[in-house]
């Protein structure tokens, strides 16, 4: 390209590349595959990044009839966890020319408000966390592609699911407590309605239930340290014997459940064990550090939008739920000798 002259063209890069400028379209609308060879494309790459090159998207959405903007639906960003969740579904849209709005709730956890109403000729999909699935009821039929993120399977408003595996981190929670000895249990569950909770306490109750001479009770509390702290307070006050284990549904949660034991008099692990579930930077601030099952958040929101341009694209999305696994650190002990 001549020295002065304006930004480069998809005729320069081809020139560069030695190819035609079909070929190069396709290179860099990821739709090469089958159709030109490796060895090609990577040379029609190393071309416009050495020339500079940035397709012109503007006009090409403008003949797609796309925006290429998605929407990333959760319920709140009061953890990194939904953060994080956005970072995946960001990198891999900006691999591929998309850009990503987040909406999260105004009222925190629970349902959003309709963010649809003025936007949705805006957007080209939708991604949504099945705790903000409130959010989504402007969407109608093929109108939007919808990806469903926590999701029952069966049962989703989502052309696709992508869920991770929280059935086998209640699975591992519950035999690391149940290898450790303990068989009276309070399971401290989120307050919400969601599906995502509704296998939690199932599998939870499943497994213990499979365990001789185990009894399992239950308190709701609102995903909040303060909300936690009220509903164990009540629980471990409660006539009958008291729990040795107690298995949370969230890291905050159990973070309020420390405060309660101890102001009851109690030592973790020494008198009561307490797991959590997400593995948040808030696992290793508290004292002892927490025994929780590590979810993927980023691998979590890469997967929602592989699965969103899938859908876009006409083809099956990836199967398969994202592997869990249990973190044990110092907040799990055999249980007190009675």
């Amino acid at each position: 390209m001549a020295r002065g002259s304006t930004r480069p063209t998809s005729r320069d890069v081809a020139q560069a590349a030695g190819v035609s400028q079909a070929a190069v379209s396709l290179v860099l609308g990821d739709k090469w595959r089958g159709r030109v060879s490796e060895p090609t494309a990577q040379r029609v790459r190393e071309a416009a990044h050495a020339l500079g090159y940035r397709p012109n998207l503007a006009a090409r959405n403008l003949r797609l009839g796309r925006t290429r903007t998605v929407l990333l639906v959760v319920p709140a960003l009061t953890t990194e966890f939904f953060a994080e969740v956005y970072t995946g579904a960001a990198r891999v849209a900006a691999q591929h020319g998309f850009g990503v709005v987040l909406y999260p709730s105004p009222e925190g956890v629970g349902p959003a408000r309709d963010p649809f109403a003025s936007a949705q000729a805006a957007l080209d999909g939708v991604i949504a966390s099945s705790m903000a699935a409130d959010a989504l009821t402007a969407i109608r039929g093929d109108q939007l592609p919808l990806v469903m993120l926590d999701s029952d399977p069966e049962g989703s408003l989502g052309a696709a699911t992508v869920n991770l595996d929280i059935a086998d981190g209640i699975r591992q929670v519950a035999q690391h407590l149940l290898s450790l000895g303990h068989r009276r249990f309070l399971h401290l569950a989120a307050d919400v309605p969601s599906w995502t909770f509704e296998i939690r306490a199932r599998e939870l109750s499943a497994r213990l239930a499979a365990a001789p001479g185990t009894d399992l009770r239950t308190a709701y509390a609102p995903i909040s340290i303060e909300g936690a702290l009220t509903a164990t307070e009540a629980a471990l006050a409660a006539p009958g014997p008291r729990p040795t284990a107690l298995v949370c549904d969230d890291d905050k949660l159990a973070a309020g459940a420390y405060k309660a034991a101890r102001r009851a008099g109690l030592r973790i692990p020494d008198d009561l064990s307490i797991t959590g579930l997400d593995d948040l930077g808030l696992a290793t601030a508290i004292d002892p550090e927490l025994t929780t099952v590590r979810l993927d958040a980023e691998l979590f929101g890469e997967r929602g939008m592989r699965a969103l341009l899938a859908v876009m694209e006409g083809q099956p999305p990836q199967a398969g739920d994202i592997p869990v696994h249990l973190v044990v650190r110092g907040s799990t002990a055999p249980p007190p000798e009675n």
